[in-house]
C-alpha cells in the first residue's frame, strides 16, 4: 500500500512541508492508508487552489454552471435533503454522561464502525487537503480547521464560508491545537451518494475531530459547519466562554451617529434571519459566535464564518431585496436544490411563477412528479439553499472581519408562541436572562414532519448542538456573568402572538422591537417592570411606530400585546421545570429563578384577581 507522500505531487509535498507539523502530516497519513485513495492533492491560501476547486467541482459533475457568471447549481440525492440527526452521534468515553436530549455513542464503538465504512471508501477518488481557519485571521478567537474530503464540492463551500486558514497553520509551530475533519461522499452514481444506510457523522470531542461520510448536502458534509459547532461548544465549556447559535448584528438608530452590537439566537421559523436582516442595520454574522470576555469588561463577539449558507425558501425582491439582489446578480455562488430550466435556478415563494418543468433533487422533473412513494415532487426543495460570501451583502457591518470582534451589548433570544409571551421584554439581571434563555420555547410549524402548534423546548437555540452536559452549559453562562463587568443586556423576543387566528403585529414590526432593545442599552426608555421583565411603554413605542413606519400604534393594539398572560406564563414554568428536573446538576441558581418568577406571577394573579393583566395596570 502506498503511503500519503507517494500520492501528493512535488507542489503539494512543498505545501505540506512549510507547515512543519507532523500532527497534521499524521493524520493525512492515517486516513490516507485507511481511505485508499488514488491521489492527494494538497492545497494552500492562493488563489490557483481556489480556482483549481472550482474547476474541479464542475469537471466531478458535483456543480453545473448557470447562465449567470459565477453562478453554479449542486443537487444533493433525493434522500439526502437535510441534517440527518438519526446518524448524528457524539462519540463518548465509558463513564462520562450528557444530557438526555444529545444523541451519543460510545467511542469506542463509534471509531470501530466508521473505521469500517471508511476503509477504502476512496479508491479510485482524490483526496483533498484544506486549511481553514473559524473566526477572523490573527485572532484569540480564531481555531485553525484541517479537511480531508473528496468533494471538491465541500471545498467550494468552504471556500466561500470560512477563511482561509494555511498561514494560520504555518504559525502553529507544530502544535496540535486544531480541529480535524474527515469526510467522504462516499460511492456516487449520478453524482449523488447512493449509500444512504451508511451515512454517518460522528463528533469525537476527546480528539476534536468529525467523521462524516456517505452523504454530500452541507449541513451533514462542510464539517466546519454546525459540526464544528459542537466541537466548539465543548472547548468553549472547558475554556470559559460562549460558543452559540447566534447571529451578531449592528444596530443604527436613526439621527443618532453610533452603532449597537447585538447578538441573538432563535429556533428555527422564529425570525432569526429577518431579524439580522432589518433594514437600515448592518449584519456580521448570521449563525453562529464565539464570544469572549474583553479586558476592558465588554463581552466581544466574532462571526466564525466569512460566508451563508442560508435556506433560499421565501426570499423575494419584496421582503428580502439585499439578498434578493445577490442572487440575481453575477457573483461566485452556489445554489443547490432549486428548480434549473435553461441555466436559470428558481425556487419557491420567490415571486415569480416557476416553470412547469426542469431539473431539480430529483433529476428530470415535471409538473406532478411524483416519488417511489406517491408523493408529488416539489419544483424545488422546501430547504434548497444558497451559498455566498457575507462580504456580498451591502449590509455588511465595517466590522464582520475584525479581529477583536465586536463590542456586544445585547442578547437577543426569541422564540414562536402564538398565545403566552409579549414581543419583547428585558430581563431583570443577567441570571435572569440566562434562564429566559435556557427555558425558550417554540411552536412547530407546519412543513415539517411534527405536528403542527406542539412547543418544543430548546434552551438558547442550541439543543440540537450540546456537547456538554445541560447544567455545565448553563453553569458557564452563569460564570460569564461573572467574567464581563458590563454585562450584555438579555432581551427576550415573540413575534407570533395571534388573536383568532391573525398576527397581532406585522412582521416588519420587529424593527420596532430590535431600536427599543437598542435605547435601553443607552437609557434612553424606561421600561415597566412585570414579573416576566420590564417591557416598553406605551408613548415610546408609540412614538418609535411613528418614526420608523409612519403609523399609528394603539392602546389596544399595545394592551393585545403586551399583556401578561398569567396562567399561560405558568404552565410554561411547569413544562421546563418538568425538563429541567430530569437532568443532573441543574445549577440552584436556575431554580431559584424559576421560583422567583412563580412566585412573582402568582402575587400579580392575587392582587388583581386576573389571569390576564394590562400593562397599563403596573
Amino acid at each position: 500500500m502506498k503511503n500519503s507522500a507517494s500520492l501528493m505531487d512535488e507542489k503539494g509535498q512543498k505545501i505540506l512541508d512549510s507547515i512543519k507539523n507532523e500532527h497534521v502530516e499524521a493524520i493525512i497519513e492515517k486516513y490516507a492508508t485507511l481511505c485508499q485513495p488514488e491521489k492527494i492533492i494538497v492545497l494552500d491560501d492562493s488563489e490557483e487552489s481556489l480556482q483549481l476547486i472550482r474547476d474541479q467541482a464542475i469537471k466531478n459533475g458535483e456543480e453545473s454552471p448557470l447562465k449567470m457568471a459565477g453562478h453554479t447549481i449542486h443537487f444533493d440525492g433525493y434522500y439526502d435533503q437535510g441534517r440527518d440527526l438519526e446518524n448524528t452521534r457524539v462519540l463518548i468515553p465509558d463513564g462520562i454522561k450528557l444530557s438526555k436530549a444529545i444523541k451519543t455513542m460510545d467511542k469506542d464503538e463509534g471509531i470501530k464502525e466508521i473505521t469500517r465504512i471508511l476503509d477504502g471508501i476512496m479508491k479510485g477518488k482524490t483526496m483533498y487537503v484544506k486549511f481553514y481557519c473559524l473566526g477572523p485571521i490573527n485572532s484569540k478567537f480564531s481555531i485553525p480547521a484541517l479537511q480531508l474530503t473528496d468533494s471538491a464540492y465541500v471545498l467550494h463551500s468552504e471556500d466561500l464560508l470560512y477563511r482561509q486558514g494555511y498561514s494560520q497553520f504555518q504559525k502553529l509551530n507544530g502544535s496540535n491545537s486544531f480541529f480535524h475533519f474527515i469526510h467522504s461522499a462516499g460511492e456516487v452514481e449520478n453524482g449523488v451518494s447512493i449509500d444512504v444506510d451508511k451515512r454517518r457523522i460522528f463528533m469525537d470531542l476527546e480528539d476534536e475531530r468529525v467523521f462524516t461520510v456517505n452523504n454530500q448536502y452541507a449541513g451533514n458534509s462542510v464539517g466546519l459547519k454546525k459540526l464544528a459547532l459542537r466541537l466548539a461548544i465543548s472547548k468553549a465549556n472547558h475554556e470559559d466562554w460562549l460558543c452559540e447559535h447566534m447571529f451578531i448584528m449592528g444596530i443604527h438608530p436613526e439621527g443618532k451617529n453610533r452603532v449597537t452590537y447585538f447578538t441573538g439566537a432563535f429556533p428555527t421559523a422564529c425570525g432569526k434571519t429577518s431579524t439580522a436582516m432589518i433594514s437600515g442595520q448592518s449584519i456580521v454574522g448570521d449563525d453562529i459566535a464565539y464570544i469572549r470576555p474583553g479586558e476592558d469588561g465588554l463581552a466581544y463577539a466574532v462571526n466564525v464564518e466569512q460566508g451563508i449558507f442560508g435556506i433560499i425558501k421565501d426570499i423575494n425582491p419584496e421582503d428580502d431585496p439585499v439578498i434578493y439582489d445577490v442572487l440575481t446578480t453575477p457573483r461566485e455562488l452556489i445554489f443547490s436544490n432549486v428548480l434549473v430550466k435553461d441555466e436559470v435556478p428558481y425556487w419557491l415563494n420567490m415571486g415569480q411563477e416557476l416553470p412547469d418543468s426542469g431539473v431539480n433533487y430529483s433529476g428530470e422533473w415535471q409538473k406532478t412528479k411524483q416519488d417511489k412513494n406517491g408523493k408529488e415532487i416539489s419544483p424545488a426543495h422546501s430547504n434548497a439553499r444558497y451559498t455566498i460570501k457575507i462580504n456580498d451583502l451591502k449590509n455588511v457591518d465595517a466590522k464582520a472581519d475584525s479581529p477583536d470582534g465586536v463590542p456586544v451589548s445585547g442578547f437577543i433570544y426569541g422564540g414562536r408562541d402564538s398565545n403566552t409571551s409579549v414581543p419583547v421584554l428585558q430581563t431583570l439581571s443577567w441570571a435572569h436572562g440566562v434562564f429566559m434563555g435556557a427555558i425558550i420555547e417554540s411552536e412547530t410549524v407546519a412543513g415539517t414532519t411534527e405536528k403542527e402548534g406542539v412547543m418544543k423546548h430548546n434552551p438558547m437555540s442550541n439543543i440540537e448542538f450540546l456537547t456538554v452536559p445541560l447544567s455545565a452549559y448553563i453553569k458557564n453562562h452563569l460564570k460569564f456573568g461573572q467574567d464581563v463587568e458590563k454585562k450584555p443586556l438579555i432581551f427576550s423576543t415573540n413575534y407570533f402572538l395571534k388573536e383568532e387566528g391573525k398576527f397581532l403585529n406585522d412582521k416588519l414590526h420587529k424593527k420596532v422591537w430590535v431600536l427599543w432593545m437598542e435605547g435601553r442599552v443607552h437609557n434612553e426608555y424606561e421600561m415597566i417592570e412585570t414579573p416576566v421583565g420590564g417591557i416598553p411603554k406605551y408613548e415610546d413605542l408609540k412614538n418609535l411606530f411613528q418614526q420608523v413606519f409612519a403609523k399609528d400604534y394603539s392602546k389596544e393594539e399595545y394592551e393585545k400585546q403586551f399583556s401578561i398572560r398569567i396562567e399561560k406564563l405558568m404552565g410554561k414554568l411547569d413544562r421546563v421545570e418538568a425538563v429541567f428536573k430530569a437532568e443532573d446538576d441543574i445549577p440552584e441558581e436556575f431554580f431559584n429563578q424559576l421560583n422567583q418568577q412563580r412566585q412573582r406571577l402568582e402575587e400579580t394573579e392575587n392582587k388583581f384577581g386576573k389571569k390576564i393583566v394590562s400593562p397599563f395596570e403596573f
